[in-house]
């Protein structure tokens, strides 16, 4: 997707009215895989928090963390796998003390996911439209046949055209544009406060994309739902975010508002990621590689994880960013990132050389 600048969106896109009140809050989450070859640092001292009526933004390449972070808050990371450290508080309740018979009846409705490939995520026996009622009927007691016209609903409700004859469609029957309306029915059947979607535009053609994310900003902002939106697609967080945190390799690297993001990245990270996608009206030729790649999770280099990559740590001959890995630390307004270029660390006789920079932002 060509990202549209922030400030350039639509007149219709209006500001959000997001209470202050946290809804979600994660605090130093940590989950590992254990493997034959060694332990998979996937989620490493994850730190963020999600107000109610806020669209989040988890940002990064793919393997990252970002699903594996959404899989703990719902507690369905499966084996090898493992939360070893941290907290997950929802709405003042801590989820890792829940049992699991709790935690079945919040997930659903109180919090829901849609999940990466939707048609991958729908019973291929059932009609669609019982895959929703099925929804309603176990967590809201209706009759079969009450649960069923809501399902109808729902389905007009997300858009999808004649919804009474779709709803007796079975999943190999719709396109996955239609297939992902269908997601997101069954995600908001029982009015979620949070609604965490993985990827929700991923393998749909740009029209399509457009669709699905003006549908779940409009459902959002019409039920107060808060959103945690994870991507790789600069431009599908550009069109939907009010907040973001960009992730590499398991940790949050940078994070602020989204225009701010957009307007003065930081992280050298964060800066090639929006150097690498196109920008409509921008008149380059070739668009921004980032060199090398992502360490491995099992044996991570000491010092900053994004060291090995990093065209401005050799131009400024920054030796600590090897040596020392930064904490994730305000560096201006509403904005923090995890850069030795912005943080002194008198420790290391260590002189941040673009904090100057950053003087007018205070």
């Amino acid at each position: 997707m060509t990202i549209h600048p922030p400030s350039s969106r639509p007149s219709t896109i209006l500001p959000r009215s997001i209470d202050s009140q946290p809804l979600l809050e994660l605090r130093n989450l940590s989950t590992y895989f254990y493997t034959e070859e060694g332990v998979v640092k996937a989620v490493d001292g994850l730190d963020y928090t999600v107000h109610k009526g806020e669209v989040f933004g988890l940002v990064g390449e793919s393997g990252c963390g970002k699903t594996v972070s959404a899989l703990s808050v719902l507690r369905l990371v499966d084996a090898p796998g493992k939360i070893v450290a941290g907290e997950i508080v929802f709405d003042g309740v801590p989820l890792l003390e829940l049992s699991e018979k709790e935690m079945t009846k919040l997930r659903g409705s109180r919090i829901s996911m849609i999940f990466q490939e939707p048609l991958a995520s729908l019973n291929p026996v059932f009609s669609i439209g019982d895959q929703i009622a099925e929804v309603l009927q176990i967590h809201q007691k209706l009759t079969k046949g009450r649960a069923w016209q809501q399902a109808v609903d729902l389905l007009r409700q997300v858009g999808l055209p004649d919804a009474e004859s779709r709803a007796h469609a079975y999943p190999h029957e719709i396109s996955g544009g239609q297939a992902q309306r269908v997601m997101i029915a069954i995600a908001l059947a029982l009015r979620p406060q949070l609604l965490i979607a993985d990827e929700p535009t991923t393998a749909l053609d740009v029209t399509i994309q457009a669709q699905i994310l003006d549908l779940l900003r409009e459902l959002s902002r019409r039920w107060g739902t808060a959103v945690v939106l994870i991507t790789h697609d600069l431009g599908v967080m550009a069109e939907m975010a009010d907040s973001v945190a960009v992730m590499y390799a398991g940790r949050i690297v940078e994070q602020a508002h989204l225009a701010t993001l957009f307007d003065r990245p930081l992280h050298p990270y964060t800066q090639g990621l929006i150097a690498s996608i196109p920008v409509l009206g921008d008149p380059k030729d070739r668009l921004e590689v980032i060199p090398g790649a992502v360490p491995d999770l099992i044996d991570i280099p000491p010092g900053c994880r994004f060291a090995g990559r990093c065209r401005l740590r050799v131009e400024f001959n920054l030796d600590v960013c090897t040596r020392v890995e930064p904490d994730l630390a305000p560096v201006g307004i509403d904005h923090a990132a995890r850069c030795w270029l912005y943080l002194d660390d008198p420790a290391h006789g260590h002189k941040a050389p673009l904090r100057s920079s950053l003087i007018e932002q205070r």
